[in-house]
């Protein structure tokens, strides 16, 4: 059985695109084909998880029914007297799954609990989302097929960006007029073509031409100094791989927008220039904003109401700093249980905290610090290093010079 990863290869965009057609007519005369982008979605889906992959297959069936019956007994049960109790339960045994797959490879002789699938993490995401936003009463009701609809939605499935169920469920059930859905499609080719320009052509000259050999001198330097005195390849590693990073995941983000661009389905953007940011807090808003966004909205929001109704922190700037550093701790521990993946988080955090710190003290001395295209210049030179500096720690390749 043909076995194809998302977007990894020109024949997959071949097929992709040719299983698209009958979709982008359907919409051009103002139909929504849904019995036949259901098929389109399982088709994908057994190319993705057939093959050799047929035990992300079948993790991914058992989680499906697993989150939709969760979600809908929560959807049924959530007015009851003990609902937060109820509620509490729920988001529990929705990230479950996931907690698992994240804590086995602590112990890579036991593959009892091999449940993952490519997209675990997303696909947790949605359904925490549409929990607490039904326990909100943002979302007033849901059917089943609506939900798997937006879970499994193929073009996002594996990576993202992360769409929110009304937005949705909005474009879902309405179709564009004509006029509307070809300047979609006309930013749907864009967006592939950039997205080929990023992740065919500038990822592959970071990621697969300079990342090895700068790793490589790196490593061979390190050892020739005997563990001591700078590595200026280490230096070149570390802005090849930040921008291999962003290249690498922009490119298949534009692809997933793209696609969905075609299906008449608005993907949220999950980049907006970072590297032009003058702070870390406004990189994060520009930065994998769909991600930085749900975090800010179930993670950091939701900690600083429990907080504030608890009474635990009174001083609101104290609270918000506890506030991020538990939102990007969280963030850690998600990319993976290693030590540098937690480091990346708190490093995260004590710059958004500094930069806050920063933040009042020039408002309140806003007459005494210049502000010209100079400063600015500056912060987006001081902003820029320091996450490539983060992105470094994130690599794991310091592991590599240190252990």
């Amino acid at each position: 059985m043909i076995n194809l990863q998302p977007y990894s290869n020109p024949n997959y965009f071949m097929i992709l695109l040719a299983a698209l057609l009958p979709i982008m007519i359907g919409l051009y005369f103002g139909r929504r084909l849904k019995i036949y982008e259901a098929l389109f979605t399982f088709s994908f889906l057994v190319l993705t998880f057939g093959g050799d992959h047929w035990h992300q297959g079948v993790a991914l069936i058992i989680y499906t029914i697993y989150q939709v019956g969760l979600t809908m007994g929560f959807e049924r049960y959530r007015r009851t007297k003990n609902q937060t109790s109820i509620f509490v339960s729920t988001v529990l045994l929705s990230i479950l799954p996931l907690v698992i797959v994240k804590f086995t490879p602590l112990f890579p002789n036991d593959h009892s609990f091999n449940i993952g699938f490519l997209g675990i993490s997303y696909l947790t995401f949605k359904t925490v989302q549409v929990i607490m936003e039904l326990r909100d009463g943002t979302i007033k009701e849901i059917s089943w097929q609506q939900y798997l609809q937006f879970l499994l939605f193929f073009p996002t499935i594996s990576s993202g960006p992360i769409d929110r169920y009304r937005r949705f469920i909005k474009d879902y059930d309405h179709v564009p007029d004509r006029k509307t859905y070809l300047a979609d499609v006309d930013q749907a080719v864009f967006y592939l073509f950039q997205g080929f320009l990023y992740k065919y052509i500038l990822g592959y000259i970071f990621g697969t031409l300079l990342l090895p050999n700068v790793s490589q001198a790196a490593l061979s330097q390190r050892y020739a100094l005997g563990g001591t005195g700078i590595s200026w390849y280490l230096l070149a590693y570390m802005y090849v791989y930040s921008m291999y990073l962003f290249f690498d995941f922009a490119g298949y983000s534009l692809f997933a927008v793209s696609i969905s661009y075609f299906m008449g389905i608005k993907t949220p953007m999950n980049f907006n220039k970072p590297f032009l940011a003058h702070n870390i807090k406004e990189f994060w808003n520009r930065w994998h904003m769909t991600l930085s966004f749900w975090f800010r909205d179930f993670i950091f929001m939701r900690f600083t109401f429990w907080v504030m109704k608890h009474h635990w922190v009174k001083n609101r700037v104290r609270m918000s700093q506890l506030a991020y550093l538990v939102n990007f701790l969280v963030m850690g521990f998600w990319h993976g249980i290693t030590w540098y993946y937690i480091v990346y988080g708190l490093f995260h955090a004590a710059a958004i905290i500094l930069n806050d710190y920063w933040l009042r003290y020039k408002k309140k001395h806003a007459d005494q610090i210049p502000h010209n295209k100079w400063t600015e210049g500056l912060a987006i030179f001081a902003t820029f290093n320091i996450v490539c500096f983060s992105f470094l720690i994130f690599s794991g390749f310091l592991n590599q010079l240190w252990f």
